[in-house]
């Protein structure tokens, strides 16, 4: 739904650009970060329904953001969509186990991220009308 607010945290400049290109032209108010410190600076004041999670962040890595956001009840409604380059196998377990929602490997397929994005919205408004 347009309008519904997105962070996007990934180190690499232009991954960052394009999905937030992407996002904002799809009506989506997005905010980005390049690490996990960025992204708890920007979450003291928006509360995106969904973040895109780079799992390979330098210092604080994704998975322990992920964990963090999904322990803090003001960010555990979230919808968090973890993003990798070096998938290695049990990866997609880890961040699941982490409590990301979906697994997106990189590089990100442009034709099908705002799609990917709508239906993880649309579940999560679902799942909060019950």
């Amino acid at each position: 739904m347009p309008g519904e607010p997105v962070l996007i945290i990934d180190d690499n400049p232009i991954n960052l650009k394009l999905a937030r290109v992407l996002l904002a032209a799809e009506g989506y108010e997005v905010r980005t970060a390049a690490d996990a410190e960025q992204a708890l600076e920007v979450l003291a004041s928006f509360r995106p329904r969904l973040v895109i999670m780079d799992l390979q962040l330098p210092g604080m890595d994704g998975l322990e953001l992920t964990r963090k956001l999904k322990a803090d009840p003001a960010t555990r409604g979230a919808v968090i969509l973890a993003v990798t380059a070096y998938a290695m196998k049990g990866d997609e377990q880890k961040a699941l186990d982490a409590g990301c929602d979906d697994y997106i490997p990189k590089p990100i397929d442009t034709r099908t991220l705002p799609a990917v994005v709508a239906r993880h919205l649309a579940r999560a408004r679902k799942e909060g009308e019950r």
